[in-house]
């Protein structure tokens, strides 16, 4: 009883969120992104990816990562507000198909479907003035109306991003570095002090003089809204 109790926690720690008794899982996901993607996005995007569970075993969100991000270097740590550096705004990270209805960081609605991830930071205004500490966030664009491969300006970024969430704001998960008592990847984590969900996922960087990609493991926020 012990060790399956054990072998429970390690995959996913039952605790209660802000949206009710609810927990998440992740597991393994063998199949390729599905259709609807742009050609170019769908070539460059990983044959496998992660499913992540509620609380009833049914899938919440699919997500798939990029095969190689392009990047300035090897991940080096933060710098200053920005956690993730070596990363350029509005690169394309990955592809995720909510299978509910998910909510982002602001709490805005955002509806079943598939949609594309890029990189962005958050703008150094009042408007943003204590939302989090670092400026790191991915935002979620419709598939439909993201094609492109290379990084987008960030007033395209936002402006489509927006549509996700039919609001005037970008539809927007925190992007964090991963808590320092995770060694492997994927991992469901829990942070109870901001009462929120993440997935600790490896992102593939294409550094340069480097054979092969290089991991950066970093959290995406998934359930949970800034406070």
């Amino acid at each position: 009883m012990h060790v399956l109790r054990a072998l429970a926690l390690a995959v996913v720690i039952l605790i209660p969120t802000a949206r009710g008794q609810e927990s998440y899982s992740v597991e393994a996901l063998k199949s390729a992104a599905p259709a609807g993607l742009a050609a170019p996005v769908k070539e460059a995007i990983a044959n496998e990816g992660v499913r992540v569970l509620d609380a009833k075993g049914k899938p919440f969100v699919e997500i798939w990562t990029r095969k190689a991000i392009p990047a300035t270097g090897k991940p080096s740590g933060a710098k200053g507000t920005i956690q993730f550096p070596e990363l350029a705004e509005g690169e394309l990270l990955g592809v995720a198909r909510f299978v509910g209805e998910g909510h982002d960081y602001r709490d805005q609605t955002i509806p079943p479907g598939l949609y594309t991830i890029r990189y962005g930071l958050q703008p150094v205004n009042g408007d943003h003035l204590g939302v989090s500490p670092n400026r790191d966030y991915a935002l979620l664009l419709p598939a439909a109306k993201d094609g492109e491969i290379a990084a987008l300006p960030k007033k395209t970024l936002e402006t489509r991003s927006a549509e996700t969430a039919g609001s005037g704001h970008p539809a927007v998960l925190m992007l964090l570095a991963t808590p320092k008592d995770v060694k492997a990847t994927p991992v469901i984590v829990r942070d109870e002090a901001k009462n929120t969900w993440g997935a600790v996922l490896s992102f593939p960087l294409s550094v340069k003089g480097e054979a092969s990609p290089v991991p950066l493991a970093a959290q995406l926020v998934l359930v949970g809204m800034a406070m």
